[in-house]
C-alpha cells in the first residue's frame, strides 16, 4: 500500500526539533514525510534517513519583495518535487507563501499562527500589507490553528479566513514525559531563571533590571539567562555576567538541567506570543512561573496559584512579584510548582495537541 505524503515547512530547525517531533512521530505512522526548513544549528539532531529535507532558507525579518518571491518559488519546487498530498505550515512566511503555493499546485494545506508576532499585532503599514496578503494567502486554507484567543479574535474581526477553518490548539503542548516532576531544589539560593530569545520583546530589559536590584540588596539569589541572543544585548550581558549580576549560558539544546536547579521561570515578555513552551515546560517540571498578563503567557499560569501575573514592561511590578517569591518559604514555592504540573497535565498534554492535528489533516486529504 503507498502511503500518502505530508509535507511540513517552517521557519527553523529548531522549532521542529523542540516542539513537533512527538507529532511527526505520530504522523509517521500514515504518512512518508517531508520537511523543509533552513538548516541550522539543529539539523544534525532531526536529520535522519525516514524522512525527506529540504534546505529552503527564510530570512524571518526581512521586507525584501524579490527574497520573498524567491521563497515562494522554493516552495513551488520543493512541493513539485516531493509531491505531497497535504502540507502542513508554521509562521508568517511560510503560513503566506506556502499556502499561495499549495493553492497553485491544488494542494490542501493547515497553517499555523503560533504568534501573531510583532508585524501583524503592530498598527502600520507593515500590518496593513501583512493583512491583506493573509487574505489572499488563506481563502483556500483547509485549517487555520491559533494557540491563544487572541490571535483567533484578531483573525475574525480582520475578516482573514473563515470561521470553519479556525481550529484551537493549546499551544504546541508539552512532552509530559520528557519533561517531568523534579524534586525542588533544597539550598538556601533561590534561582530565577529567563528562557527566551534574547529581544527586548521578551521582557529581558525588565529582567536585567530586577538581577540589578536584588545584586544591590545583597539578596541571596541567582539569576540565570538561556537563549540566542538576536539583539545588540551581548556587551550587557558579557559585563553583567563578570560582576556576577547573572548567569548567562547562552542557547541550551536540553534545558532539563536548568530546569532542575531552577527555582522559578520568569518570562516578562511582551511579544505576541501564540503559548509560551518555556512556560509550560518549566510548569510541567514543577517549577512556580511569573509570567505577563499578556496572551500566550497568561494561559499557563494560575494566579497566585501556580505562580505570578505581572503587569507588562512593569519592572516594579516584576520586582514585587519577584521579591514575593524569594520571601516564600521553599515548601510554598514548591507547592506552586506541583500545582503548575498538575495544570499542564490537565490543559496543555502534547498528546491533545497531536490528536487535533492528526483529526484536521485526515479530514484535509479525505
Amino acid at each position: 500500500m503507498i502511503r500518502k505524503k505530508i509535507l511540513i515547512l517552517a521557519n527553523s530547525d529548531s522549532a521542529i526539533f523542540k516542539f513537533r517531533a512527538e507529532l511527526i512521530q505520530a504522523l509517521e505512522k500514515e504518512f512518508e514525510i517531508g520537511i523543509g526548513v533552513p538548516f541550522g544549528d539543529y539539523i544534525n539532531d532531526i536529520r535522519n534517513d525516514k524522512y525527506t529535507f529540504f534546505n529552503i532558507p527564510v530570512n524571518r525579518h526581512g521586507h525584501n519583495p524579490f527574497e520573498d518571491l524567491k521563497l515562494h518559488n522554493k516552495y513551488l519546487k520543493t512541493i513539485k518535487d516531493f509531491s505531497p498530498d497535504v502540507v502542513l505550515l508554521y509562521t508568517i512566511k511560510p503560513n503566506i507563501y506556502g499556502s499561495i503555493a499549495c493553492a497553485k499546485r491544488q494542494i490542501p494545506s493547515l497553517c499555523n499562527i503560533t504568534g501573531l508576532g510583532t508585524a501583524v499585532e503592530n498598527p502600520g503599514i507593515l500590518q496593513k500589507i501583512l493583512i491583506v496578503m493573509y487574505r489572499f494567502a488563506l481563502k483556500k486554507e483547509h485549517t487555520i490553528f491559533f494557540q491563544n484567543e487572541h490571535g483567533r479574535d484578531f483573525f475574525r474581526r480582520k475578516r482573514i479566513g473563515v470561521e470553519k477553518q479556525y481550529c484551537m490548539l493549546p499551544g504546541s503542548g508539552v512532552n509530559l514525559n520528557k519533561f517531568i516532576p523534579m524534586s525542588y531544589p533544597d539550598d538556601d539560593i533561590v534561582r530565577f531563571v529567563f528562557v527566551a530569545r534574547i529581544i527586548k520583546e521578551k521582557g529581558i530589559e525588565e529582567f536585567l533590571e530586577i538581577a540589578k536590584r536584588f545584586h544591590d540588596n545583597n539578596l541571596n539569589a541567582e539569576f540565570h539567562i538561556c537563549g540566542q541572543c538576536e539583539q545588540d544585548y551581548s556587551d550587557i550581558l558579557s559585563e553583567l555576567s563578570k560582576n556576577g549580576i547573572i548567569n548567562y549560558h547562552g542557547l541550551v539544546k536540553d534545558m532539563r538541567e536548568i530546569y532542575k536547579n531552577a527555582s522559578c521561570i520568569v518570562l516578562p515578555s511582551f511579544y505576541p506570543e501564540g503559548q509560551s513552551n518555556v512556560l509550560l515546560e518549566g510548569a510541567a517540571c514543577c517549577r512556580p512561573l511569573i509570567t505577563t498578563n499578556h496572551p500566550g503567557c497568561r494561559e499557563a499560569v494560575d494566579d497566585g496559584i501556580t505562580g505570578f501575573l505581572v503587569k507588562i514592561q512593569d519592572a516594579d511590578d516584576l520586582y514585587e512579584k519577584v521579591y514575593k517569591m524569594y520571601m516564600l518559604p521553599r515548601l510554598e514555592r514548591e507547592k506552586m510548582g506541583m500545582a503548575g504540573r498538575s495544570k499542564v497535565e490537565k490543559e496543555f498534554d502534547r498528546d491533545i495537541v497531536i490528536s487535533r492535528y492528526l483529526e484536521r489533516i485526515r479530514d484535509a486529504i479525505n
